[in-house]
C-alpha cells in the first residue's frame, strides 16, 4: 500500500543531521525526497567516519555509517546552486514540489533567487522550511548553530552528567546529536501541518525552524522545574529530579536500572527487597517525601541491591510488576528478543554494498505503514532519473549540463 504522503514531493536541500532527519522521516511516510548535493563533494556527513559502509569486495566506499543513518529512500541529485543554472533548476523543481527543507544560514538563499518570496511567487501552495540554529531573526539570527553548541546554549549539558562533588563531576553532552535530532522531529510534524492546511485552504507557507528554540521545548519537565521554583536544577547524575527510586543499581555482578514510578509500587519493591518498614516511613511513603529525603531513601536499597546478581533482581522485578531493566551496549540492543520482535533492524538493497544494515523508523500505522524505497543513495545516483522525470529533460540537454559541471 502507498505510503500516506505518496502524493507528496520534498525537495531537500539540506545537510548535516536536523534537515536530513525530517526529510527522512517523511521519506519513511511515502514523499519522494529528492535530495540536492554538492557535485564531487556531497553532504558533509559522507565524509564523517570511519567507519565507512564496505562495497562487495570489503573496501571502503565514500559513504559514512552516519550519512546511512539518515539519507534511505532519497534520490540523490547533484547540483551546482552557486550557478545561474542550477538555480533555475532549482526553482524548477520548486515549482513542481510539494515541499522544500533547507538549513542554509538565516537568509542563505535569497542571494541565489531561492528565498521563501521568490520561490513561492512561483508556486503559492509551497511548504517551505528554514532550519537554523537560532531563527530567521532575532540577535543571533546570522551565526552558525551546531548540536555540541546548543546543547550548552540550550541548557541540556547543564542538567546532564555527575552532580557537583561525585566522580568526574561536570556538564557533559548528549550521547547523540539530540538537539538536531529534535529540531529534525519538530520540523517533520510543522510540514504535515503545514501540508493539512494547505488540504484545506490551498495555501503554502514558511516554517522558521531554530535549534535553540527546539533544545528550549526539550527541557520539558526541567524547565519547568526552574520556572516554577526560579532554581535551577542542575545535575544529579543517573537520578530523576521528580521521582525516586529511578536510577541506576549496583546488583552482585553488575548494574540494572529500577524505576519505580508510584508509591504503590515502592510499596512493593520494598517488600522484594525484604524492607517493608522503608514502606511504612513517613519519610518514604510518598514520592515527594522520598525525593525530599534521597539522601536517607538510597542507601539501604543500595546495600540490599548488592545482595543479588543483576539476572535475579530482574528476574524479580518483572514478577513483582516494578519496572526495571539492564544497561545495554548496542550489541546487546541489536539482539535483544524485543528490538528484533519490532523490527527494528532492517536491510536494504546497496548499489556498490549489495545490502546495508539500517535502523527502522518506529512508526507503525495500521492503514498506511511506513515503507522504505531504496537505501541511501550514492552521490548523484539518481540526476538523470530526476531531471528526465520531473522536469522532462532529454539526454543532451542533461549531457550538457553534465559537461558545465552544473550537474
Amino acid at each position: 500500500m502507498p505510503g500516506p504522503l505518496a502524493h507528496i514531493r520534498v525537495l531537500d536541500l539540506s545537510r548535516i543531521l536536523a534537515g536530513p532527519w525530517a526529510t527522512q522521516i517523511l521519506a519513511d511516510l511515502g514523499a519522494e525526497v529528492i535530495k540536492v548535493e554538492r557535485p564531487g563533494r556531497g553532504d558533509d556527513t559522507r565524509t564523517w567516519g570511519p567507519p565507512f559502509l564496505k562495497d562487495r569486495d570489503g573496501v571502503d566506499t565514500t559513504d559514512s555509517a552516519y550519512y546511512l543513518a539518515i539519507n534511505r529512500s532519497k534520490k540523490s541529485l547533484t547540483l551546482d546552486l552557486a550557478s545561474p543554472e542550477g538555480q533555475d533548476l532549482v526553482r524548477q523543481l520548486a515549482a513542481k514540489s510539494d515541499v522544500l527543507v533547507e538549513n542554509y544560514k538565516a537568509g542563505g538563499l535569497v542571494k541565489y533567487g531561492l528565498g521563501y518570496d521568490d520561490l513561492a511567487a512561483l508556486n503559492p501552495s509551497l511548504v517551505y522550511c528554514s532550519i537554523t540554529g537560532f531563527g530567521q531573526d532575532g540577535p543571533y539570527a546570522k551565526r552558525a548553530g551546531y548540536d555540541f553548541l546548543i546543547q550548552a546554549m540550550g541548557g541540556m549539558m547543564s542538567i546532564t552528567g555527575p552532580a557537583d562533588g561525585e566522580p568526574g563531576a561536570g556538564p557533559l553532552r548528549v550521547g547523540v546529536a539530540v538537539t538536531d535530532i529534535i529540531t529534525g522531529m519538530y520540523s517533520a510534524t510543522a510540514i504535515l501541518a503545514a501540508l493539512n492546511h494547505r488540504e484545506r485552504t490551498g495555501e503554502g507557507q514558511y516554517i522558521d525552524m531554530a535549534l535553540l528554540d527546539s533544545a528550549t521545548a526539550l527541557l520539558a519537565n526541567q524547565g519547568m522545574n526552574y520556572l516554577i521554583s526560579g532554581h535551577s536544577p542542575g545535575r544529579s547524575g543517573n537520578s530523576h529530579p521528580n521521582v525516586a527510586p529511578y536510577q541506576p543499581f549496583e546488583t552482585s555482578d553488575g548494574w540494572i536500572i529500577v524505576a519505580v514510578g508510584n508509591d504503590e509500587q515502592f510499596a512493593r519493591y520494598c517488600q522484594l527487597l525484604d524492607l517493608p518498614e522503608m514502606a511504612e516511613d513517613e519519610r518514604f511513603k510518598r514520592n515527594q517525601g522520598r525525593i525530599e529525603n534521597r539522601a536517607e531513601l538510597i542507601p539501604p536499597l543500595e546495600a540490599a541491591m548488592r545482595g543479588r546478581s543483576s539476572a535475579e533482581w530482574l528476574a524479580a522485578l518483572e514478577a513483582d510488576g516494578i519496572p526495571g531493566g539492564p544497561i545495554n551496549e548496542l550489541n546487546q540492543v541489536f539482539a535483544d528478543p524485543q528490538v528484533q520482535h519490532r523490527g527494528m533492524n532492517i536491510e536494504l538493497p546497496h548499489a556498490l554494498a549489495g545490502q546495508v544494515p539500517l535502523i527502522a523508523s518506529p512508526m507503525n500505522l495500521s492503514r498506511t505503514p511506513v515503507g522504505y524505497t531504496h537505501a541511501p543513495p550514492t552521490l548523484g545516483e539518481h540526476s538523470e532519473a530526476v531531471l528526465s522525470d520531473v522536469l522532462g529533460l532529454d539526454a543532451e540537454e542533461i549531457a550538457s549540463l553534465r559537461n558545465r559541471e552544473v550537474i
